[in-house]
């Protein structure tokens, strides 16, 4: 078992809520100095720039983790992450296929940047990526689960966007294994709401949107990570989150 100093909630620039400079290389050289040795992309609703992230990652030692954010048909935020680049482009193009289909635009909502692995621009996304999908909490579990990652609710401790502000509670179906929070101080508040935390894994992330929002290297997680390999590091840190 080893250590890790994660971030598992960062957005580049391919969201459009994101800072420009939010570059895969930026994201790579700011996590190395802050100490972060596992860190996911999870861009709204793409991981278009997952290849890009992996490139960077490497250059600087650290196991990159492919996901995205997932918005459900509820309007809840949901973490998705992946063993390997290749399962986490499959859920790119379903997710693509459940988006609503509203054009972006970039004065009002920013610009949605796909970046290549020399850190250059390579195209924009027109339609804008942080709508509403049509897939619900459940239908997104089972995707994702298929593909053979994992997905729990994005800052539940927060108003905008969380299982609980939006259904009031923490559902039990789909079952849930792991859950995020923004704040780790807010944990006793939300099993003493609701008891089924208590028994689920939990990892406290930073919603990066700006450089330095990256986290700042506290938060760690314990991976059997024997024989060491990065794809390893990947599939230690799913099973975690699956609560094996």
């Amino acid at each position: 078992m080893s250590s890790y100093r994660y971030d598992l909630h960062v957005h580049s620039c391919l969201s459009p809520c994101a800072d420009d400079d939010m570059t895969p290389a930026n994201i790579a050289g700011m996590a190395s100095l802050n100490g972060i040795t596992l860190l996911a992309l999870t861009d709204h609703n793409s991981a278009k720039n997952c290849p890009a992230f992996f490139a960077h990652c490497k250059k600087y030692g650290i196991v990159p983790v492919p996901g995205m954010e997932l918005t459900t048909s509820e309007d809840v935020h949901v973490i998705c992450l992946f063993p390997d680049l290749d399962s986490a482009l499959r859920m790119d193009a379903i997710v693509e296929e459940k988006l609503i289909k509203i054009r972006n635009r970039p004065e009002i909502f920013g610009r949605q940047i796909v970046m290549d692995e020399n850190d250059e621009p390579v195209r924009e996304i027109e339609d804008l990526i942080i709508n509403a999908t049509s897939l619900d909490l459940r239908a997104a579990y089972d995707t994702v689960k298929l593909l053979g990652g994992v997905s729990y609710p994005a800052h539940i401790d927060r108003q905008a966007n969380g299982v609980v502000s939006v259904l009031g509670t923490f559902p039990e179906s789909p079952p849930y294994t792991s859950y995020e929070l923004n704040d780790s101080s807010n944990r006793e508040e939300y099993i003493a709401r609701f008891p089924i935390l208590a028994s689920l894994n939990y990892v406290v992330s930073s919603d990066a949107h700006h450089l330095w929002d990256l986290s700042d290297g506290s938060n760690t997680v314990e991976i059997n990570d024997e024989p060491y390999s990065s794809d390893t590091v990947r599939r230690g840190l799913i099973d975690f989150l699956k609560g094996r």
